[in-house]
Formats: C-alpha cells, sequence, structure tokens
C-alpha cells in the first residue's frame, strides 16, 4: 500500500478536493483507494454522506491513531491511502508526514499562499525529510499564467509538479453533489488535469 498525505499550513489551498479527486481517480484506474480524514472539519467525511457510495472509503480518523487506521487499510487490501489534513495543525500534518510515502502540498499561486511553503517545508523535514511535491491549484487560465506560477514556486527550492490544477467551477460543482469532477465531467478540462496529476504522482511513488 503507498500512501501520500496533503500537508499545508494556509487554509482553502485545495487539500480535501485534490484527496477526493485523485481517491476517485485511483478507483477509475482499478486501485482501491481509502480517505482518511483528520480533519475536525470533517469536509472529506461529509462529501461521502452526500455521495451515498460505498467507495472510496472515508475513515474519520485523530492523528493519535493515524498508524492504526493505516494499519487496518492495509489489512483490508487498500493499494492507495490518502491523508487529508486541517489547516495550522502542525500535529496533524506531522503525523500525516511520517506516515506517508509522499508529501503533497497544494498551494495556490498566490503571494500568501506561497509563503507559507517554507512551513511546511520544514514539517517534510521533521517528518524525515520524506519526499515531497508541491503541486500548484486554481491555477487561472489567463495566457502565460501556468507559467508564471511554476517559476514562482520553484523559488521556495521544493520539488514542484509540473502538472497543475486549474481554477475551475466543475470542482466545487461536483462537491456539492458528492462527487469529483471525473465523475460529473468526465470529459472535461478539469477531469483531464487530474488524471494527469494523478498518473505523475503514481509516478513519483513508483520510484
Amino acid at each position: 500500500m503507498k500512501t501520500i498525505a496533503f500537508i499545508a499550513q494556509k487554509g482553502g489551498t485545495g487539500k480535501t478536493t485534490l484527496a477526493l479527486s485523485l481517491a476517485v481517480a485511483a478507483q477509475e484506474a482499478g486501485q482501491v483507494a481509502v480517505i482518511i480524514d483528520l480533519d475536525p472539519q470533517a469536509t472529506a467525511c461529509n462529501w461521502g454522506d452526500r455521495r451515498k457510495l460505498e467507495a472510496p472509503v472515508i475513515v474519520d480518523a485523530q492523528p493519535a491513531r493515524l498508524v492504526r487506521a493505516l494499519e487496518k487499510a492495509e489489512e483490508s487490501g487498500v493499494d492507495l491511502a490518502l491523508i487529508d489534513t486541517p489547516a495550522r495543525s502542525e500535529q496533524s500534518a506531522l503525523a500525516a508526514a511520517k506516515a506517508a510515502d509522499l508529501v503533497v502540498i497544494p498551494c495556490r499561486p498566490q503571494i500568501y499562499d506561497l509563503e507559507t511553503l517554507p512551513n511546511s517545508r520544514e514539517i517534510v523535514n521533521l517528518a524525515g525529510k520524506k519526499p515531497s511535491l508541491v503541486l500548484l491549484n486554481a491555477v487561472p487560465p489567463w495566457p502565460g499564467r501556468q507559467e508564471e506560477a511554476l517559476e514562482a514556486a520553484k523559488t521556495f527550492e521544493m520539488p514542484v509538479c509540473p502538472k497543475m490544477l486549474g481554477h475551475r467551477a466543475a470542482f466545487g460543482d461536483a462537491a456539492a453533489l458528492g462527487r469529483s469532477v471525473l465523475e460529473y465531467d468526465s470529459t472535461g478540462k478539469a477531469a483531464e488535469e487530474v488524471r494527469e496529476v494523478y498518473k505523475y504522482i503514481m509516478r513519483q511513488l513508483a520510484k
């Protein structure tokens, strides 16, 4: 079983949306995925309630019980575990980073978000310098904006995913129905971007 932790010390970066989207992408690719929700706001769990489907499984957990939750997931035949963490909670972020094979740090292409990357890097280092990846999210579709965002993220000297997610209404529309964009509009641009991010992350996990 492979484990991905989604951490960011700023709220609104898209950790939950990304975790849910990649879980459904994994399911689409034939993997068994589980989402472990460490956020007291239980956003992922609420999405699962609206979804009313058995998969992907969402587990409501606390940082102190994370290791056991992952053990149970592996015993149940899960291929991919995705840990969603709350913002501004170093305890949850550190626990998730320690347990992960890869730490993904979603970040919007704005200076307020980018400036929090060193805090996330510090958590990754405290966890034992786990492999990590900055993933740009909600990138405006303006010409040249993607390239500008990538260059800005690289200045913080952290690995940056060359694939990114655009600022698209489909993410919010799908979430309101308990769906991912892969199910809401399977041939849309948002779904295409999620699949590209999923493939890239799977390649990183295979290294």
